[in-house]
């Protein structure tokens, strides 16, 4: 009985060693990924501002319609997705 014990503590001691080892590297993926999310995000906030302002520049001065300036906002805001895209993946 004292050697099934015996075996018992030792299977559980590896396996903890084992599951301590894997922890760290779990963390340093979720920090890596949310490094890259808030990159993403920065990048796509970034995009909105350059977006709003640029429509308010070309309905400012008054180069293009109204739905033109639309359309140049909405391609602006394409690539500011991709590139938060770029980033994320």
């Amino acid at each position: 009985m004292g050697e099934s014990r015996n075996g018992l503590w030792r299977g559980t001691g590896a396996m903890l060693a084992a599951a301590g080892l894997l922890a760290p590297s779990g963390a340093a993926l979720a920090t890596n990924q949310s490094q890259q999310r808030q990159q993403g995000r920065n990048a796509n906030q970034a995009a909105k501002q350059e977006t709003r302002a640029g429509k308010v520049d070309c309905r400012a001065a008054n180069q293009k319609s109204n739905s033109q300036c639309r359309q140049d906002k909405r391609d602006t805001k394409q690539e500011g997705r991709q590139k938060k895209r770029d980033i994320k993946y």
